[in-house]
């Protein structure tokens, strides 16, 4: 008699776990709240109007309001190349007249701000990163465009 209480309470708890396991879906439901975006995936900025973007230049991308952010790092022997396209509007025309700076986190914890120049040539804004220890680097770019703030994060590893 035992046993087969002991079976009965063991195969009602698989059941459970089992039903549990099938209805944890992406079923949305109205108290839900949706889930946060990977850290491959572009993140929010300040603006309430954002949306993820597809890459011109083959970077990380956040598309915020009426701003177009890309960010794209590259290794050099003298640390990180790091460029951020600053475009406007649907025919994504570079915005040459911002302060773009970045805050980026060390893998130690620090944070290390840089300030970006405009490069005319390339349309882009450009500075080099000297970190070269190995981790992931978390980045916040803001763009001050003539008084309005566009916000960017994103990452890049060693």
């Amino acid at each position: 008699m035992k046993s087969l209480k002991s079976n009965l309470i063991v195969l009602g708890s698989v059941g459970l776990l089992f039903l549990g396991a099938c209805s944890q879906g992406d079923q949305a439901t109205p108290n839900s709240t949706p889930a946060s975006p990977p850290v491959a995936s572009p993140p929010a900025s300040s603006t309430p109007a954002t949306a993820p973007a597809t890459a011109t230049q083959g970077g990380q991308v956040v598309e915020s309001g009426a701003y177009h952010l890309e960010f794209v790092p590259e290794k050099e022997a003298t640390g990180t190349h790091l460029d951020v396209f600053l475009q406007q509007g649907d025919k994504k025309e570079p915005v040459p007249n911002a302060k773009v700076t970045a805050q980026v986190q060390l893998p130690n914890g620090k944070q290390q701000t840089l300030a970006f120049k405009y490069d005319a040539e390339g349309k882009h804004y450009a500075v080099v990163f000297p970190g070269k220890d190995p981790g992931s680097y978390p980045v916040k770019v803001t763009a001050d465009i003539n008084g309005e703030k566009v916000d960017g994060r994103f990452t890049f590893n060693q």
